[in-house]
């Protein structure tokens, strides 16, 4: 199994918050040196205007309970990333099918899953990884699923390294009308992608997202 982690970012974010924690204490300091010195030295008679003061007071109020808000957004965030991780980690090993137009071509084998709204004739294109169409052909399609196979084999004859291919599908019926048509594919899960959120789902070469399956199997 791979696991394929993301650049951790969260040291970087607690240094900037720490730094930001130690400014706002310094100018509180300092805040409170002034009001004292101050109130120390004011005019009996003429005492000091204390509404300014009560300002500065909710505002230094506000931001700390802001960066308080904030630590705890960010704890909370952190407990879901984790439990993100942990439900993935259950897909390990299984046989999923996803809405996907890319596949593997392994050992001359590639597979892709075709669904149909109807019967009719799809012209299938297989395009390289510069979506160049190395390979097209024509089949008849029958309503709803079906396995459309392919071997490397290119239409000049030649031989496709193994990689990642894609497939694009131009369906008609009968009587010439555009058929619906949305492509699959399947493996089993070797790995996970820890550098997106939710974590993505390997299969090889291949990284899947966890909104594009469709299918779960043992």
């Amino acid at each position: 199994m791979t696991v394929q982690a993301s650049q951790n970012t969260s040291t970087t974010g607690t240094s900037t918050q720490d730094v930001s924690r130690q400014s706002i204490a310094q100018n509180f300091d300092q805040f409170l040196t002034l009001l004292t010195a101050q109130l120390k030295n004011q005019n009996p008679l003429d005492p000091l205007n204390t509404n300014d003061f009560t300002s500065q007071l909710v505002q230094f109020a506000s931001v700390e309970q802001q960066m308080k808000q904030n630590d705890s957004l960010a704890a909370l965030v952190s407990k879901t990333d984790d439990s993100n991780t942990i439900g993935a980690l259950q897909f390990v090993g299984k046989t999923v099918t996803a809405v996907g137009t890319n596949t593997a071509l392994s050992n001359g084998h590639a597979h892709w899953v075709i669904d149909s709204s109807r019967s009719g004739t799809g012209t299938i294109s297989v395009r390289d990884q510069n979506g160049r169409t190395i390979y097209k052909t024509t089949k008849a399609l029958s309503g709803g699923a079906q396995d459309f196979e392919w071997d490397g084999t290119n239409t000049d004859g030649s031989k496709s390294d193994d990689g990642v291919y894609s497939i694009a599908v131009e369906g008609r019926t009968i009587d010439g009308s555009p058929l619906e048509i949305q492509t699959s594919i399947s493996g089993v899960v070797d790995g996970l992608d820890l550098s997106t959120t939710p974590p993505s789902l390997k299969i090889g070469q291949l990284t899947l997202a966890l909104n594009t399956l469709k299918k779960i199997s043992t």
